[in-house]
């Protein structure tokens, strides 16, 4: 019998003053979730998605970055040595980097300007995806790892070295400040293997985090942008094997700190959830960690995972990360 792990990414948030101090899944109306999922479990969360899904798939925390994650989410060539860098859109201004998640007001602009100064690096081979909003990932043949600040903390400016650092300049010249500033560098790491008992899964997502590192793993992916066309192709695929439907604009809502748009979001997936698993056997829905619509920012606390599988945790337990896969299917 197949499961759907549906990853509500970041629904867990602090009380918000916009919603009389109730946060917004507490809000929104969701009644199939609650009446299909009735066992209330928890599990700790992680400060990003990759280092969640690695362990919650695998039993380990990975060990390969997370640009070289997303770039094989996105198909790009990160074999036989080869760098990725995450490209995110910031302006760096006042000695700061201030990471944007309004990118789609000038995110056709941050592209084009990107590709002018792509032929920096023409000596290293490179080759670039864009996706949501002006963020994209870089691979390229060079060694250079820099330890630069991630978001969604904004943070001191930390000069680009290189190369890289002269096409990042030069964006930022031209758009007074804006840019594609890179974090999360890296190469390949070890990569574990995912329980014997989800080898068979596909992952449905518009993320190249959430597909790298399904991809990692040998799961089938499918990336897709728009919200409602991934639950057809997730039921689809429930009738071949597992399936893993990544809802990343939770997410994405809290960073611009809209409490409203993430409320409408999460009833939105949820009237899909009734129209194409009103029948599915077995659900999973689970968060991989907070993401506050009052600060923007990430929360480390525990976060909910909510199912229709028996298993031996009672209502309101932790189960370590590394054990809730195992425990749905003992």
């Amino acid at each position: 019998m197949n499961t759907l792990f549906v990853l509500l990414d970041g629904m867990e948030d602090d009380p918000n003053p916009l919603l009389g101090g109730r946060k917004p899944y507490e809000v929104a109306k969701m009644p199939f979730m609650y009446s299909v999922a009735p066992r209330k479990l928890y599990t700790t969360g992680r400060g990003y998605t990759q280092l969640f899904l690695g362990e919650f798939f695998t039993g380990h925390p990975p060990e390969t970055p997370r640009a070289a994650l997303e770039a094989q989410g996105l198909g790009l060539d990160i074999n036989g040595g080869r760098t990725a860098y995450r490209l995110s859109p910031a302006l760096i201004k006042d000695g700061m980097i201030r990471w944007s998640y309004h990118a789609y007001e000038f995110c056709d602009e941050l592209m084009k300007n990107v590709r002018d100064f792509l032929w920096v690096l023409d000596g290293y081979d490179p080759q670039i995806e864009f996706f949501l909003n002006g963020r994209a990932v870089l691979t390229m043949a060079c060694d250079d790892v820099p330890d630069l600040p991630a978001p969604p903390v904004d943070a001191p400016f930390v000069e680009v070295p290189g190369d890289l650092g002269r096409l990042v300049m030069g964006v930022a010249e031209r758009m007074n400040g804006i840019t594609d500033y890179p974090w999360g560098c890296g190469k390949l790491g070890r990569q574990y293997p995912p329980f014997p008992c989800i080898r068979n899964m596909t992952a449905v997502s518009d993320s190249p985090t959430a597909l790298g590192v399904a991809a990692s793993l040998g799961h089938r992916t499918h990336l897709i942008r728009n919200l409602e066309d991934r639950f057809p192709v997730a039921r689809d695929a429930l009738d071949d094997g597992h399936v893993f439907l990544h809802i990343d604009e939770v997410d994405e809502y809290s960073h611009q700190k809209d409490p409203y748009k993430k409320i409408a979001v999460l009833e939105k997936t949820d009237s899909l959830m009734k129209e194409y698993f009103g029948d599915a056997e077995r659900i999973v829905y689970f968060v991989d960690h907070g993401t506050s619509c009052v600060t923007g920012e990430h929360i480390l606390m525990n976060v909910p995972f909510w199912t229709n599988i028996e298993t031996d945790a009672r209502d309101g337990d932790l189960v370590p990360l590394d054990r809730v896969i195992t425990s749905l299917f003992e």
